[in-house]
């Protein structure tokens, strides 16, 4: 009997293709997250969270470096990142947060039908994030949501 073959359930990365990596920088510098010492100024900036590492880079060599052709710009691409939450205040505090550093609101914080609270904003770039309170899955010590 063969073994099937596994992949660790972990997200350890997350690498946003970026028109501007210095644009981009400072606008999650001006969320106030914490630029890792190990980035390289203009090239790629690697930002620590309670979660995954995040990754700026350019979204041209991104492509090239994946073989795939680049999203125009302006187009959802099917993907949200998140930030959740320790209550409702948060979400509407990390909304107001992200259009303050220079993100746009994509819609603003409200009650969801799954009965938490919700909202959306975009970076420059137009990278969608859901900043959401879910009553069901409280922050933990470590920053991240507990799943049941």
């Amino acid at each position: 009997m063969t073994a099937t073959p596994s992949a660790p359930a972990r997200v350890s990365l997350i690498t946003l293709g970026v028109e501007d990596v210095a644009r981009s920088t400072d606008f999650y510098l001006g969320l106030g997250w914490p630029l890792s010492p190990a980035s390289v100024a203009g090239e790629v900036s690697f930002f620590r969270t309670s979660g995954g590492l995040l990754a700026l880079y350019a979204a041209s060599a991104l492509a090239a470096d994946t073989g795939m052709q680049q999203a125009p710009q302006g187009m959802f691409r099917g993907v949200t990142t998140a930030v959740n939450c320790d209550d409702e205040a948060q979400v509407d505090t990390t909304l107001e947060a992200a259009v303050a550093a220079g993100g746009t609101l994509v819609k603003p914080g409200h009650r969801a039908d799954w009965g938490g609270y919700v909202g959306y904003f975009s970076d420059p770039d137009g990278h969608v994030w859901e900043v959401a309170w879910n009553p069901g899955w409280p922050i933990g010590e470590d920053g991240r949501p507990q799943l049941p």
